[in-house]
């Protein structure tokens, strides 16, 4: 998930931040985003949860939730737009 995120981030930078989180170092941010299970991929926009997934996933089916996310707008308004991805140390990620 590492490098398809990485690959997003910079393919993407002027309209998604992606923002990796470690479930022990800080786990106030992972409450915020109620994260129940690692890893854990949350959209967010505007400062809203507005679409997730917990548990290993597709690349493929990721990358299509995060085009997605980036396609829909509010007509010219500049929307911030996010990726949270969550794990824990030493896990090893897609």
């Amino acid at each position: 998930m590492d490098s398809l995120l990485d690959h997003l981030a910079r393919k993407e930078r002027d309209r998604l931040r992606v923002v990796s989180v470690d479930v022990e170092e800080d786990p106030v941010t992972a409450r915020r985003f109620r994260v129940r299970k690692v890893p854990t991929l949350v959209l967010v926009k505007d400062e809203r949860t507005v679409a997730r997934v917990e548990g290993r996933a597709k690349a493929a089916d990721l990358e299509e939730l995060v085009e997605t996310h980036l396609r829909t707008g509010h007509g010219n308004r500049r929307s911030s737009k996010s990726v949270v991805s969550v794990t824990k140390r030493g896990e090893e990620r897609e």
